[in-house]
């Protein structure tokens, strides 16, 4: 067979064994509980400032108008707040719930540890006990490595589409002037930026898996990895402008999630080119350390 032919049986059956296996049921029990108290927590929050401002509204004798133009003025600011003051973006999202924001902006957080979790062992689980050497002699390691990671693309942004229609769905019956329209487009929407982000990080998983034979030092060292780009985007950001340190910001993948629901193609195109080159370097540090050991 060819690689490509090669490619697709691996994906084919690593699809199949990972829907069969009670794994994927604890992962997306995982990530919907998570997802659940996350939204649960932003929820309340969200409703229990908007009764305050009804209260406050009614103490000073205001009508509904300006109930209402209270609750516009605080939406902008919030929405400014977590989008950094991009004008575009908060007219673009002007019609998407806060709790929907908030909840996305927490899920790109915990989401590169999630697909940690989820794939820390897909080539060290095969490498520690050398079954993979089984793989080895019928396809190409080149195959084999990209029939495992697409395998676990496939399962990993089945769950997340699983879970942003929950949230949707939530925001829909929460949300008076929620209309279907706007739920159908910003799904996509949403959905589309959580499969660029997360796929640069499920490459770093494939990389760290192929790095050791043990899967529980593969997930430690993905864990340090993660931390270590966190720490340096959090070091670039605090740093002053045009400081040699606030470049440092733009090696880490984490820097670009921002503009993944920029209206304008321009920008959208930069974060997801950014992430593809994430995504590639990754896959090329699994590779050749995979063609490099001894299997």
């Amino acid at each position: 067979m060819n690689g490509l032919n090669e490619t697709a049986v691996i994906w084919g059956a690593e699809c199949r064994r990972t829907v069969r296996s009670a794994r994927v049921v604890a992962l997306l029990a995982l990530y919907s509980m998570f997802s659940l108290l996350v939204l649960l927590v932003v929820g309340g929050i969200t409703k229990a400032l908007r009764e305050q401002l009804d209260t406050q509204v009614a103490q000073a004798g205001a009508d509904a108008a300006a109930a209402t133009q209270v609750a516009d003025q605080f939406r902008q600011g919030f929405l400014g707040f977590l989008l950094g003051g991009d004008q575009a973006m908060m007219e673009a999202l002007a019609q998407v719930p806060l709790v929907v924001l908030v909840v996305f902006k927490v899920t790109l957080f915990f989401l590169p540890v999630y697909i940690a979790i989820m794939g820390f062992d897909q080539v060290s689980g095969e490498v520690g006990p050398r079954s993979i050497r089984y793989l080895t002699v019928r396809s190409r390691r080149s195959s084999l490595l990209l029939g495992k990671f697409l395998s676990q693309a496939t399962v990993l942004l089945g769950l997340v589409l699983i879970i942003d229609l929950a949230i949707f769905i939530y925001a829909a019956f929460t949300t008076q002037d929620f209309t279907a329209g706007s739920f159908a487009i910003n799904l996509l929407k949403f959905w589309l930026a959580a499969v660029v982000f997360s796929l640069a990080y499920l490459a770093l998983t494939t990389f760290c898996s192929s790095l050791f034979r043990a899967p529980a030092l593969s997930l430690i060292f993905n864990i340090f990895m993660l931390f270590g780009f966190w720490l340096v985007n959090l070091m670039g950001s605090f740093a002053t402008e045009k400081s040699p340190m606030s470049y440092v910001r733009y090696l880490t993948p984490s820097h670009y999630a921002n503009n993944l629901l920029h209206p304008r193609l321009a920008e959208f195109a930069v974060s997801g080119t950014a992430y593809a080159v994430f995504a590639l370097l990754f896959l090329g540090g699994a590779l050749f350390v995979l063609r490099a050991r001894d299997l």
